[in-house]
């Protein structure tokens, strides 16, 4: 965890454009943005994959999704929006620690790629 970029923005040792911070999820800008909007929310634990979540972090999950969902509304995302997770190196998960990637403005075509 010591070389965790994300736990280093959470301890404020890397400056990011924070936008959202509250006891549990912090949530700020993607330095390589994929969409107008592209920011990446994050729970404070460190948890590495998705398939490291546990039980205990059901309500930890609850308040990542609402604030991504809160998130949304402020930017004015109501036409759609796109929340993705990648899990693991072949899904392209470049920092290990547990995060979403909040995508909008702009129209998302499918497959993804």
């Amino acid at each position: 965890m010591a070389e965790c970029l994300f736990c280093k923005i959470v301890n404020r040792e890397v400056q990011s454009g924070i936008i959202y911070e509250d006891q549990n999820v912090i949530a700020f800008n993607d330095i390589n943005p994929q969409a107008p909007v592209h920011i990446l929310v994050i729970p404070k634990k460190h948890i590495p994959t998705l398939l490291d979540i546990k039980d205990e972090d059901r309500n930890l999950l609850f308040a990542l999704q609402k604030v991504i969902t809160d998130i949304a509304r402020q930017k004015n995302l109501t036409d759609g929006f796109r929340v993705v997770i990648n899990c693991g190196p072949n899904a392209g998960q470049a920092i290990y620690h547990l995060h979403f990637h909040l995508l909008g403005g702009r129209k998302m075509e499918w497959p993804p790629g």
